[in-house]
């Protein structure tokens, strides 16, 4: 399976957080990778600058994003765990959540859409 984008990472990390509990980024990024069926070779590849591993990388961007829209709330460094808001989107079983607002689609935040 191909490395996922970010916005098809934001619903998954979502639902990992949605027991409501605490979660650190590590933990998430081993969920999600299994959650894609990552292979180790897809897990450590870098981005093209070299600098960090690129699905690490877009979790934390997902991460980012519903934290920006009010959906996850930061608990400490690395750490996370599901809003009040994030829950109310949670028991609409949304198909997916996105950055861009589009038209006909409930805006979450300024930053995200569900749909």
């Amino acid at each position: 399976m191909a490395i996922p984008d970010f916005e098809a990472i934001m619903l998954p990390l979502l639902t990992i957080a949605g027991d409501g509990k605490e979660h650190s980024i590590t933990d998430a990024l081993n969920l999600l990778g299994t959650r894609f069926n990552l292979t180790e070779e897809e897990r450590q590849q870098l981005q093209p600058s070299g600098s960090d591993r690129l699905f690490n990388n877009r979790v934390r961007w997902a991460r980012f994003d519903l934290g920006k829209a009010g959906l996850l709330e930061s608990v400490g460094w690395g750490r996370f765990r599901i809003s009040q808001r994030g829950m109310d989107v949670l028991k609409e079983k949304p198909e997916a959540i996105e950055l861009r607002v589009r038209s006909k689609r409930r805006t979450v935040g300024a930053f995200c859409t569900v749909t």
